[in-house]
């Protein structure tokens, strides 16, 4: 069943705030097979010129997976677009780094769903979803573009 473009497209969701973790980036560094100390070690990563642990490069998709918006979410069948994760692939993602992210910084995600489209005749569609982090002093630190294929038939 092709999912309704009108009620879907543009629809932003709630802010949800979260707070980096030092113990989460040093677990999704390893995870992501990160080397460089300076995602282990506070000294390292003050050495060069961090004020804490740096967030790798990718950390901001792991970050808002673990703060599903209530408005808008994929799976969600109530009040977001409510596709069956059975029929579902990640696409892409792409990022725009603004500001470094750190350990212990609080930042507010907010997700726009901005285009679904379809291909094969409808077989498969896709799903953009943007969403920005924004820290505590109101600076964009980072965007973030996903892509979310679903699997019709």
């Amino acid at each position: 069943m092709a999912i309704d473009r009108e009620k879907h497209i543009g629809v932003v969701s709630e802010p949800r705030t979260v707070v980096v973790e030092p113990s989460f980036l040093k677990f999704f560094a390893r995870a992501t097979g990160e080397t460089d100390p300076i995602y282990f070690d506070e000294a390292a990563a003050r050495a060069a010129g961090h004020s804490a642990l740096p967030a790798p490069p990718t950390y901001l998709f792991s970050l808002a997976l673990g703060a599903p918006a209530k408005r808008g979410e994929v799976l969600d069948p109530d009040n977001g677009i409510g596709v069956d994760m059975r029929r579902i692939l990640h696409g892409e993602q792409s990022f725009a780094y603004h500001r470094p992210i750190h350990a212990g910084d609080r930042l507010t995600l907010t997700t726009t769903t901005r285009d679904i489209y379809e291909k094969r005749g409808g077989a498969l569609e896709f799903i953009v979803q943007d969403t920005r982090a924004v820290n505590d002093a109101g600076d964009l630190c980072a965007e973030m573009s996903v892509v979310t294929v679903v699997r019709n038939g």
